[in-house]
């Protein structure tokens, strides 16, 4: 935008008001350098770039402005922490109105996939940051992050605050290489499992925002595996809201720079989902086999985000695959068998695994058995707290109603309208 359209765009802004600005290039210059625009400024000032005014906290000047066209903070050797307070923003819901698209979050796949990090840069007259203390964050984080999930819809605030403190420290502490590369790779941790809160809930944009500044600090931090992770979740989102083609491209991206076999066998096994989404039946089914052969070669020492993955993952998965490339039967069996081998402390887990089961007894044309996993899935969600499996049920009952004599369906209906 040139100059004399913004002050254009700022002019029209207060004349919408029967109001007149002062405003010129020369005004315009002065907020460049320092300046506060007043409250009112500021208003015309969202409305001439085009965003809306309530947006606009007159006492957070600049920081309330948008940083990026597409949403997205483009990767580079100084990206992480703009990116962490993009993110730390869009959760403050001034701005769900936005959203991130698939063009964008490949092509930030495409940079991560050809780029190394370079030298981490630090503030020089910032507080000194001890290594007890960092050690503290990462220990109670971790804690929290590994809480069951009945207590995890408890933890929100306590995560959000933890990822704000170590974006404060990145960007005004003062600390030696070690320490920033452990802060880089604790920000990129915290905001994983932050992106995965927001994700259950339904928060889109505040989760894809929080993914990508992982995606920023995992970089910064130069772990691979941790950034094939995040690109991982972003993929699993895009495939959530079956914009499959995007999820693909994004797994492709990722799948060049993991090495860890756990990483690379979760990696393999969305990718087939998606695959068979797209009725792709041998890359799937090549995926699937790539899926089995890392988790056979995954070590112990697992990278925390991937750790939980096991045989029930890979059976249900590959169940869920299948059934998409209409193969229902051997599909039914892996689900049950699956969610039979789940551990009994990932019970959001197992309530996605429950609706997957119960969707593949409709296919099979079992409405009472599917009533039955509907309902067990439901229940557990209602009491963990797990919308995302709560919104999975409700997905699944317009294809409850032609079986509304059936067994259990009825008291499945009544269930979910309670």
């Amino acid at each position: 935008m040139t100059m004399e359209k913004f002050v254009a765009g700022i002019h029209a802004a207060a004349a919408r008001r029967n109001l007149l600005s002062g405003t010129d290039a020369a005004r315009v210059r002065k907020w460049q350098r320092g300046v506060t625009p007043d409250a009112d400024s500021q208003i015309y000032i969202a409305e001439a770039l085009g965003w809306p005014a309530h947006i606009v906290r007159a006492d957070d000047w600049p920081n309330w402005l948008p940083l990026t066209a597409n949403g997205v903070v483009p990767l580079g050797p100084h990206s992480s922490v703009p990116a962490l307070r993009e993110a730390l923003r869009t959760a403050m819901e001034r701005r769900t109105f936005l959203t991130i698209s698939g063009s964008a979050l490949t092509v930030l796949a495409a940079q991560w996939a050809d780029s190394d990090a370079g030298p981490l840069t630090r503030a020089r007259d910032g507080k000194p940051i001890g290594d007890d203390f960092v050690a503290l964050l990462e220990d109670t984080s971790r804690h929290l992050a590994a809480l069951p999930t009945e207590q995890r819809q408890h933890t929100s605030a306590l995560l959000d605050a933890h990822l704000s403190t170590v974006t404060d420290l990145l960007e005004h502490g003062r600390y030696t290489p070690a320490v920033g590369l452990r802060l880089h790779a604790l920000a990129a941790s915290l905001a994983q499992t932050v992106a995965w809160h927001r994700f259950d809930l339904g928060h889109h944009t505040a989760a894809s925002q929080y993914w990508v500044a992982g995606l920023h600090s995992a970089h910064a931090a130069a772990d691979h595996d941790m950034g094939a992770g995040v690109l991982g979740d972003l993929a699993y989102q895009a495939a959530w809201r079956r914009d499959h083609a995007t999820a693909a491209g994004i797994l492709t991206r990722a799948l060049t720079r993991a090495r860890h076999p756990a990483a690379r066998s979760l990696l393999q096994l969305r990718l087939a989902r998606t695959l068979a989404a797209q009725g792709e039946r041998r890359p799937a089914l090549r995926a699937i086999a790539a899926a089995e052969h890392h988790l056979r070669d995954a070590r112990a020492d697992r990278p925390a985000w991937c750790a939980w993955l096991s045989e029930a993952d890979v059976a249900v998965d590959t169940g869920q695959a299948l059934l998409d490339l209409g193969d229902t039967s051997r599909a039914h069996q892996l689900i049950t068998e699956g969610e039979q081998l789940l551990p009994a402390a990932r019970d959001k887990t197992r309530g996605v695994f429950l609706a997957y089961r119960a969707s593949s007894y409709l296919t099979a044309k079992e409405p009472g058995a599917a009533a039955a996993a509907a309902s067990e899935s439901l229940l557990l969600a209602r009491r963990i707290g797990a919308p995302r499996c709560v919104n999975l049920v409700h997905d699944l009952l317009p294809r409850f109603q032609p079986y509304r004599q059936e067994q259990g369906v009825p008291e499945l209906l009544e269930l979910a309208a309670a």
